[in-house]
């Protein structure tokens, strides 16, 4: 059987925030071959050391600092 890791572990091992690695996988940019659902509607996500290599390469694509936010349009009367 393969080793896997946590969501927190593997986002140590690629070198991002917990917080970063949600947003990626939310962001659909990322997701984990092991996936276990788990009651209240919630997936117990699992890391392999080649979906963490394949993070790695999406934290290499990623432009540092912060990213624009959408404009917010005003209704004009």
């Amino acid at each position: 059987m393969k080793k896997t890791y946590s969501t927190k572990r593997a986002a140590v091992k690629m070198g991002v925030s917990f917080r970063t690695l949600n947003r990626w996988l939310a962001l659909g940019l990322i997701r984990p071959s092991m996936a276990i659902p788990i009651e209240g509607g919630r997936t117990l996500w699992r890391w392999t050391d080649a979906d963490i290599a394949k993070g790695r390469k999406v934290k290499g694509a990623q432009k540092p600092g912060p990213k624009p936010r959408p404009k917010k349009y005003s209704k004009s009367s």
